[in-house]
């Protein structure tokens, strides 16, 4: 039988732990679970262990935090010694993550927060079903280049409308 997972965690590489912590914690609200932590290339651990499955040798050591939002979906932000700091460019076309989105019913005022702390509003907040229903939506961008979409109501119920 086939059913639906639930959904854990992501991880978000980031140029700067700090002011991504700082950001994601003071901006959007999520609970710091680990603050800032290194995390060493080594074979007597389980973590370190893991850690060169996933990511190979050579590493030597990268610092992680754990974040939480209100519905339990974890946050993880990564920061490697040699992160590539390419110049963001947006391009929803390459296969990969493209965004992700929250919820927030003041939609204003996350964008407005967002962009006060170094991040961007990519365009305006627009209306699903103007003059019929209070959904709406915008694409932001954080200070490091991340894309970010706010909803003011949930997946569900955007999408189970009918569209006119």
């Amino acid at each position: 039988m086939s059913y639906p997972r639930a959904f854990s965690h992501i991880g978000i590489t980031v140029p700067d732990l700090q002011e991504a912590v700082k950001f994601y914690s003071e901006v959007m609200g999520w609970y710091v679970m680990m603050p800032p932590t290194e995390v060493l290339e080594e074979k007597k651990t389980a973590i370190g262990q893991m850690c060169i499955d996933v990511f190979g040798e050579g590493w030597e050591s990268f610092k992680i935090a754990h974040l939480s939002t209100s519905d339990t979906i974890g946050i993880e932000l990564f920061e490697f010694k040699n992160n590539n700091k390419p110049k963001h460019e947006f391009n929803p076309y390459q296969t990969g993550v493209f965004h992700f989105c929250v919820k927030d019913p003041d939609i204003e005022g996350l964008t407005k927060k967002i962009v006060e702390a170094g991040g961007k509003q990519r365009m305006p907040i627009r209306e699903y079903f103007p003059d019929e229903k209070p959904y709406k939506m915008v694409y932001c961008e954080d200070p490091f280049g991340n894309i970010i979409e706010i909803y003011t109501h949930s997946y569900e119920l955007v999408y189970s409308s009918d569209y006119k």
